[in-house]
């Protein structure tokens, strides 16, 4: 049955309580759906901001764990190297002593008799070598005997090779403290040779030093090629024989 007419005060009553829980409950609705979006919004702001962070962070610490790297490699590199110039200074300065002790034997040599012998060889390579009418002999002055018979063999020996003649002028002027040898010059001086001991030596030391690594450190990773020729006169064969025999 409808009914027509004015609402009385409790139908008002209660038509506004109906309006106001209906409200109400959109309005719960509604704050519902936007803290659900705002969760929403907040859980991908917060992975979004938590990823870029970890990203920054793992770039950093790959740039850190770069930089330890090198410094690593750097400080390796150093300690290797110093262990290498340390292995090289101990082989050089063990060579150094070899070649001490062979000029202290090679002036032994100058003493005895086998000096004598290859005396008259360094006279006539001198000759060979300056193929001059004239020249000068520098020799020790204890050794001015020695020198002056020597020359008469090696005068001999260098015409029946050579087929000239030569006239020798002596001169003592090496120190008696020296190893011994001779210096051949012609041309007033302007052309030398050098045949002291101690020449002979220093070249040998540098023409035995790729040998004498071998010998006395193994062989040399890093070098490929080997050209070792040494001279082949008496007095450089023994002098050869000597500098090995120190190790």
């Amino acid at each position: 049955m409808s009914r027509s007419g004015a609402l009385d005060d409790n139908e008002i009553q209660t038509e506004m309580n109906k309006m106001v829980a209906f409200i109400s409950q959109e309005a719960r609705e509604k704050a519902r759906e936007i803290q659900v979006k705002a969760d929403e919004e907040f859980a991908i702001e917060k992975a979004k901001i938590v990823r870029q962070e970890s990203l920054a962070i793992d770039s950093q610490y790959e740039k850190k764990k770069k930089q330890a790297e090198v410094g690593w490699k750097i400080s390796q590199s150093t300690a290797i190297n110093n262990s290498r110039i340390k292995v090289l200074r101990s082989r050089n300065d063990h060579l150094e002593s070899i070649f001490d002790d062979a000029n202290k034997q090679v002036k032994d040599l100058s003493e005895g008799d086998r000096y004598k012998q290859g005396i008259e060889n360094l006279i006539l390579e001198v000759l060979l070598k300056l193929l001059s009418p004239n020249i000068t002999i520098t020799h020790r002055p204890k050794d001015k005997e020695l020198i002056e018979k020597s020359s008469k063999t090696a005068l001999k020996k260098y015409k029946d090779i050579s087929g000239r003649e030569t006239k020798i002028e002596f001169e003592d002027k090496l120190s008696n403290d020296s190893s011994g040898g001779i210096i051949g010059s012609s041309l007033k001086g302007k052309i030398k040779v050098d045949n002291t001991l101690e020449e002979r030596l220093k070249i040998l030391e540098q023409k035995m030093l790729p040998e004498l690594r071998h010998d006395l450190f193994g062989v040399n990773e890093n070098r490929k090629f080997y050209t070792v020729s040494f001279t082949q006169s008496p007095l450089s064969k023994l002098t050869w024989r000597l500098l090995r025999e120190q190790y």
